[in-house]
């Protein structure tokens, strides 16, 4: 009777997670490694939206993908559900993507997506499913710190991490979460789905957007906004027009091919100013920047820092961080001034600041 008991406390006291699965192997791994360390495990998997006709090219949910993670559940004996956000996706992150290339930026959709869907749409579901965490294959890791916060690294393996794109998590999501994958390097990760037999351990990564269904994104926008590819004027940064675009969001911020202009010296894309249309174009010298300021700041501790502090700064998701001191300002910004100055500074992209293995968080660049 004793040990019968024994068993049904052990049983109760399981903390139950949801994986969000995507039929890949770093979500796969992820959820074998938490069912190996004894967690209640439930498979989660999103159908998203995608252009009428092309269900079977949008890498994250095809029909393929979506096979592929229910039968990893099946060799897990684990449940899996499939939830249905193909309209909180589009008018979300679609929308998003689409406003901003209006709007003269280059937008970073994946950013939005985890805030909006994968860590507040997805989440409340896995909550209301009576899950105390859910996880995710991202490559980073998460520390409790003495303070009782929970801090945002690096992941072992640089080469994946994916810090930059979950800048955007807050204290009360990070509670929440579990990242498995973040301790190992990648080739770790496909031997430990090939021990336990996962179909998904020789599976491609992917890194383009999902809904492009691997199409260059102006061909989509071609399709669902062709408005905004309006003829405008190319200038250079004293005002002087030296020829025309055939729509702004066709270029992007160090472009230096395919501007259809004449010049004695190589030319760049420096700026996009979506109010007048331009196109702005210089030099290679005129290309960098020293400085920057960035919008709708998240501070992963929850707090904004009371002075400027010094940081290694990514501007991009694939950039190396350079050192630069980060200024906070009132109203989620912030100022950045860079040692040297940096290319490709993009708005619309995210600056997300580091300290050693610690994410602090980031904004938009404006």
């Amino acid at each position: 009777m004793c040990l019968l008991w024994f068993i049904i406390r052990l049983v109760m006291e399981k903390k139950k997670v949801v994986v969000a699965m995507s039929g890949g192997v770093d979500s796969s791994v992820a959820a074998a490694l938490l069912k190996e360390q004894g967690y209640d495990v439930t498979g989660m998997m999103m159908r998203l939206w995608s252009e009428p006709g092309k269900e079977e090219s949008n890498r994250c949910c095809t029909p393929d993908s979506m096979a592929q993670a229910r039968r990893v559940a099946g060799i897990l004996d684990i449940p899996f559900y499939v939830v249905d956000a193909k309209e909180v996706f589009r008018e979300t992150v679609v929308q998003y993507f689409l406003d901003g290339y209006a709007n003269g930026e280059t937008p970073n959709p994946c950013l939005l997506c985890n805030r909006q869907i994968r860590w507040t749409f997805l989440l409340n579901h896995a909550l209301a499913l009576g899950a105390e965490f859910m996880a995710t294959g991202h490559y980073v890791r998460i520390r409790d710190a003495e303070n009782g916060q929970r801090e945002l690294l690096r992941a072992v393996d640089h080469a994946k991490d994916q810090s930059y794109v979950l800048h955007v998590l807050t204290q009360d999501k990070l509670k929440h979460a579990l990242f498995p994958v973040g301790d190992y390097p990648k080739p770790e990760i496909r031997a430990i789905a090939e021990k336990f037999g996962l179909p998904t351990a020789s599976r491609k990564d992917s890194q383009d957007l999902c809904f492009l269904a691997g199409e260059d994104y102006r061909n989509f926008i071609q399709r669902n906004a062709p408005d905004m590819l309006k003829p405008g004027s190319i200038a250079r940064l004293d005002g002087q027009v030296i020829g025309e675009h055939n729509g702004l969001a066709n270029y992007t911020i160090g472009q230096r091919k395919g501007l259809g202009v004449a010049s004695p010296v190589p030319l760049y894309v420096i700026t996009k100013n979506g109010s007048s249309n331009t196109l702005i174009v210089g030099t290679q010298d005129e290309l960098g920047t020293t400085e920057l300021s960035a919008r709708d700041v998240n501070w992963v501790s929850g707090e904004m820092p009371s002075e400027p502090f010094r940081a290694d700064v990514k501007i991009r998701y694939t950039s190396r961080e350079v050192p630069a001191l980060v200024m906070p300002m009132d109203g989620n910004q912030v100022q950045v001034r860079f040692d040297a100055p940096v290319r490709d500074a993009t708005k619309g992209q995210a600056a997300v600041f580091y300290q050693d293995e610690i994410m602090l968080g980031g904004g938009i660049i404006r």
